[in-house]
């Protein structure tokens, strides 16, 4: 006779909540590019703020809290999402790609220059040019984190210099 093992006891809310953090409110869940999504959502936040003429500096605060919101969350999350996922960096942990944007967003002035960070960003994350694809190898949630806040950094100095150039 067998014997099959109890099923695990539900997950206690710290971890729920947790896991809700990394997958980006569940953006992290949606079947096509969910860090594609997940960087969509602080952009649209920003650009609704700014073309109603938000004070851009509150627009700027908001947006490094939620950066250094969701990199606890990457941080905190990751080697339980690993685990639960099976796999390293799941793409359904999406903080990563939300704490990112949030950094190249910082450089942002308006609807147009939210857009072109939303752009210099994922081109950043996607390519990975030196030396974030050497962050990218970092062991858990410090690697998961630190190629995109890199390539957020990236992207804010592109659209700064962009918006230099344009003498905006």
């Amino acid at each position: 006779m067998t014997c099959d093992a109890p099923p695990d006891p539900a997950p206690r809310p710290a971890v729920r909540g947790g896991m809700l953090l990394a997958t980006g409110l569940g953006l992290g869940r949606l079947p096509w590019c969910p860090g594609t999504w997940a960087s969509l959502a602080p952009c649209a936040l920003a650009a609704l703020a700014l073309a109603l003429s938000a004070d851009a500096n509150i627009v700027r605060a908001t947006l490094a809290a939620l950066a250094c919101i969701f990199s606890i969350a990457t941080l905190r999350g990751a080697a339980r999402a690993e685990e639960f996922f099976g796999r390293r960096d799941p793409p359904a942990v999406v903080s990563d790609e939300i704490a990112g944007q949030s950094i190249a967003l910082l450089a942002a002035a308006d609807p147009l220059t939210v857009l072109c960070a939303f752009l210099a960003f994922r081109l950043f994350d996607v390519l990975k040019p030196w030396p974030i694809r050497r962050l990218e190898r970092l062991p858990g949630g410090l690697g998961i984190l630190l190629d995109d806040l890199a390539a957020g950094l990236g992207g804010a100095i592109a659209v700064g210099a962009a918006r230099l150039i344009a003498g905006a």
